[in-house]
């Protein structure tokens, strides 16, 4: 029997499925993020697992696989269920999905709902190419590398981030791409409180410099096509190559984010080295 990745609801019970249902009540294990989240859901569902459940949460989950993987093994059905939405996603579930993998052991799902798709489709913001970036890094360095990483993404771009810590990200995203850059940050979804904010980035800042509380899931919108002229890219790569990167990804890497000719580019930085 196989392994079933089984997604949640993000707050509204209502918004599970027939099928999630029957996988809780049927299941011979089900391995939980939260326990006792999982009873909470079970008893809005209306329905008793029968089988034995475990937790699964991230400091435990490389414990727990031994015993999932016999489970599996002897053909019996693991569900795995995450706090909210679809396991793997930034929650626990990769480790063990890569073992069945690596093993050879079926594994199936049970879409449902998803924080990354609901808030890209609130965000009002470009929804056919988009990229989803976990976390937000928490340091401030690392944070302000991250969107400067960012700052060429021409896709739009989904992260989760704790809403402590919302304001000072959008200030710093404000510094790293610029005031013009939109966003939409999706507090609560689905739930009682639900609030989708939209504006640029030095707007919402403004707005969670007041404190705020949920779940927050943020889209931002993709850099904007710029003309440049490989001359005009020369200083950017340099100054990348300075930092430490080889000059073959660094002149790729800033090719593909501008539409220039790597080998134009490749070419120029090393004619201006010889001037």
């Amino acid at each position: 029997m196989p392994l079933v990745l089984a997604a949640t609801p993000l707050g509204d019970s209502r918004d599970a499925s027939p099928r999630l249902v029957a996988a809780l009540a049927e299941a011979n294990v089900i391995a939980a993020e939260d326990t006792r989240r999982l009873r909470s859901l079970a008893t809005a569902l209306d329905v008793t697992p029968r089988g034995r459940v475990v937790s699964f949460y991230e400091d435990v989950e490389t414990s727990r696989l031994p015993k999932l993987l016999e489970a599996l093994r002897a053909g019996e059905t693991v569900v795995l269920v995450t706090d909210a939405g679809m396991p793997s996603v930034s929650d626990p579930g990769y480790r063990l999905v890569a073992a069945c993998v690596e093993e050879d052991l079926p594994v199936t799902c049970l879409p449902g709902p998803s924080a990354v798709t609901t808030a890209l489709a609130l965000s009002g913001l470009p929804s056919d190419r988009f990229c989803f970036e976990g976390f937000a890094p928490r340091k401030p360095g690392e944070k302000g590398r991250w969107f400067r990483e960012l700052a060429t993404e021409p896709r739009t771009v989904v992260f989760f981030e704790s809403p402590h810590r919302l304001a000072a990200t959008l200030t710093e995203a404000a510094a790293a791409l610029g005031d013009e850059r939109r966003a939409a940050v999706c507090r609560e979804l689905t739930k009682t409180y639900e609030e989708v904010r939209r504006g640029t980035l030095p707007e919402l800042a403004a707005w969670a410099a007041d404190g705020v509380r949920g779940e927050i899931t943020v889209v931002l919108e993709g850099a904007r096509p710029r003309a440049v002229s490989v001359t005009d890219l020369v200083a950017e790569v340099s100054a990348r190559v300075a930092a430490g990167e080889r000059l073959k990804s660094a002149a790729a890497e800033v090719a593909e984010a501008t539409g220039v000719s790597k080998k134009e580019l490749y070419d120029a930085v090393l004619a201006a080295r010889r001037a």
